[in-house]
């Protein structure tokens, strides 16, 4: 997903409605009129609600979903700001689907995903509340029958000049449900020196609900009535099931029926176990279809083919042929990433009811509108009769932006009379996902007499995701995600081009990971700026300030996490010291990874140092874990992560051949906040795409050895 779309003048184009909320209280509509972006369709109409009821109690119903970044804690703390409330006092709903009201301000669409969530709410939220605050004032003016302006709201309660008098927000609701919504111009934002909970530490609202179980995942879903299925997808992409043994499956008890639909059987039962052992049973023999013969070998062959062939320009300045036949020295590099799975801790699932006029789905999906899309698009039932009940996801990083999982859910339940919740296993997921693409790319670079870059060229061969999801915004043949990270690189640069060759793999699904564009292309970058420090025999963190001079926020990052990591201390043999800095999601980030490599060629990566400038912040403690989560789940990719295919079929099937990073080897993370009065970053996967180069990056300086191709090969590494 690519997130470097424009953002929404939000301050100017926001407009206000206050109502009497049903029962009595006061609902606040905030809404960006159409038009606010020039990729956004004109019905595109991102709203936020906020409920105060009679007892002062504060609803906000959420536009994103929460999947473990934070997100319900710190768009609460920008409304309770504003509101001039304690963030304990904000109550939490999930929002329903409407795109008019729920769009994201960023994508066009109800999803999450990108790191948007605080640069795309970041001022619709926090007007909301200065709007219902403004109301709230005014209403205990008309009440006490002063100026307005001689009045302040504080810890829900507005209270007179001298605070002698004070009305709770519950018992001014009525009256402020009548008063006319201000000009959104008049609404006043509480200026940063004026915060008092932005920017300080918050525990998250959401951690009670998941310590006690009782916050709601998808897979908790239990409408009366509801079966459990067990699913099998063909093995092979575009295959079929030729045959089940239906009759062995239903002589398990609690199986109740086997369903057959194009591409997948499930077994429907009273409980998941019998659901499960039903479908073994079924012992299903399946028709491969015409990717039976797809290999990984295959598919890198046809990637370096393609490879060699210009790209669409997605940019070009200055004469790079010329730069780079003048160079004092050339170096050509090419770098592999592989298919990567997501695999979310909480499996796949949707529990649907399908009745003659309606589809009600229960699921955790960071894309409501995909998803009532797709549920019409198979049951033929128009889109406002399909209902979605979205839930908190144990796990998204991009998983559940797609919906495969309700495609499949849906059409096993337009078999089964009643709600049937559709769970895939470990190994459906990991063997049938749709995987960050394979990406093959071609470096070249130029240095001059002193080492200077003077050519810089960089050709991305993979899928596009975007041709597949949203063609129209293609331009030229360049996909915006498959180029992210890699356009517009933090240093300076004489001559630059940035080609993109889109090659679309045979039998394999594509779509976004954790990190979108720059996860992959931050790699390519970071590894071949320290190549170029390394062919002009310069400290690679010294190299990269020569070239940093006239962007002082990244300058500044590198700086930080140099200082904080002890650069340039020395280290005993085979331990080294890596370095990588970004501009991605609007956020400055530089990152510096202790490595050590055994004699066996085992990386062990002890210490993470992170210095990031994210701009104004929100929850310092969020931001912090989101660098310790990313840089994690990034560090797993980089050294176990691979899904390859052998005759059409997946080979990796669990955690015991697609790894995790253990606990024992996770290391110790620390993040640098730099202070900032720039309009918030996304952090949420900012570390995730760091870490690649950083521990490479370490790698080549504890061994000499360059690694281009992830993951790791500790074979290539072993002591000679």
């Amino acid at each position: 997903m690519s997130n470097s779309a424009p953002g929404p003048e939000l301050n100017r184009r926001l407009f206000l409605k206050a109502t009497a909320a049903a029962g009595g209280g006061l609902i606040v509509n905030l809404a960006v009129g159409p038009g606010f972006s020039a990729n956004a369709a004109a019905d595109f109409a991102p709203n936020a609600f906020i409920r105060i009821d009679r007892n002062g109690l504060v609803t906000l119903v959420m536009p994103q979903v929460e999947m473990g970044q934070g997100i319900y804690t710190a768009q609460a703390m920008l409304l309770a700001e504003e509101l001039e409330i304690a963030l304990d006092d904000v109550k939490l709903e999930h929002a329903p689907l409407n795109e008019a009201l729920y769009a994201h301000p960023m994508l066009g669409r109800q999803m999450t995903g990108g790191s948007t969530s605080i640069r795309a709410f970041w001022t619709p939220l926090r007007r909301a509340g200065a709007m219902a605050r403004t109301l709230l004032i005014r209403a205990a003016a008309k009440e006490w029958d002063v100026d307005p302006a001689t009045t302040r709201a504080e810890d829900g309660f507005v209270l007179n000049e001298n605070g002698t008098k004070k009305l709770a927000y519950g018992v001014l609701v009525d009256i402020a449900a009548s008063l006319p919504a201000p000009d959104p111009e008049d609404v006043v934002l509480k200026s940063p020196e004026h915060f008092k909970l932005l920017g300080r530490s918050a525990k998250r609202l959401d951690t009670p609900g998941k310590v006690n179980g009782s916050l709601k995942y998808g897979i908790d879903a239990f409408p009366v009535g509801t079966k459990i299925a067990a699913i099998a997808i063909a093995p092979v992409l575009g295959g079929k099931p030729k045959s089940a043994n239906e009759q062995a499956a239903l002589a398990i008890k609690g199986v109740r029926q086997v369903v057959l639909t194009d591409s997948a059987v499930a077994v429907v039962a009273d409980h998941t176990g019998a659901a499960k052992k039903g479908l073994e049973a079924a012992a299903i023999e399946w028709d491969d279809g015409p990717n039976a013969h797809v290999s990984s070998a295959e598919i890198v062959r046809h990637l370096d083919q393609e490879s060699v062939k210009p790209g669409a320009i997605a940019r070009s300045e200055g004469d790079v042929e010329k730069a780079l036949a003048s160079a004092a020295q050339r170096i050509d590099a090419v770098y592999q990433l592989p298919f990567l799975s997501h695999a979310a801790m909480e499996p796949m699932n949707c529990t649907v009811h399908v009745r003659k006029d309606a589809c009600e789905l229960w699921v955790g999906t960071q894309n409501l509108s995909a998803a009532k899309l797709a549920a019409a698009a198979v049951t033929g039932l128009p889109p406002e009769k399909i209902t979605i009940n979205n839930h908190i996801v144990g796990g998204g990083f991009g998983r559940r932006l797609e919906v495969d999982g309700i495609i499949h859910a849906v059409k096993v339940a337009m078999q089964v009379d009643g709600p049937v919740k559709v769970i895939w296993s470990r190994e459906e997921d990991i063997q049938h996902g749709y995987y960050r693409p394979y990406y093959y790319d071609r470096m070249s670079g130029g240095i001059d007499e002193q080492g200077n870059p003077v050519a810089w060229r960089h050709r991305i061969s993979g899928s596009s995701i975007f041709a597949r999801i949203a063609p129209a915004a293609m331009k030229n043949g360049v996909d915006p995600d498959g180029v992210e990270g890699a356009v517009h690189p933090p240093y300076r640069l004489p001559a630059i081009q940035v080609e993109f060759n889109q090659v679309e793999p045979q039998g394999v699904l594509t779509s976004w990971w954790r990190g979108v564009g720059p996860a992959h292309n931050v790699f390519m970058v970071e590894s071949f700026i320290d190549e170029l420090a390394a062919a002009a025999k310069v400290d690679p963190v010294g190299y990269r300030t020569r070239l940093l001079t006239d962007n002082p926020r990244a300058l500044k990052v590198l700086e930080l996490a140099a200082e904080k990591a002890e650069w340039g201390k020395p280290l005993p043999a085979r331990q080294g010291r890596g370095v990588a800095v970004q501009f991605a999601f609007g956020t400055y980030l530089a990152m510096i990874a202790d490595a050590t490599v055994g004699g066996d060629g085992a990386v062990r990566v002890t210490r993470i140092v992170t210095a990031v400038d994210c701009g104004l912040t929100v929850n310092p403690d969020t931001i912090a874990a989101q660098m310790e989560g990313g840089a994690l789940y990034g560090l797993t990719a980089a050294l176990y992560g691979a899904i390859t295919l052998k005759d059409g079929r997946v080979e990796q099937s669990n955690f015991d051949n697609y790894l995790p990073l253990r606990i024992d080897e996770a290391p110790h993370v620390e993040t640098h906040i730099v202070p900032s009065a720039e309009p918030p970053g996304g952090i949420g996967e900012a570390a995730t795409a760091a870490v690649f180069p950083a521990v490479t990056n370490a790698i080549f300086s504890a061994t000499g050895k360059r690694v281009r191709t992830l993951p790791v090969n500790t074979d290539y590494l072993r002591k000679a």
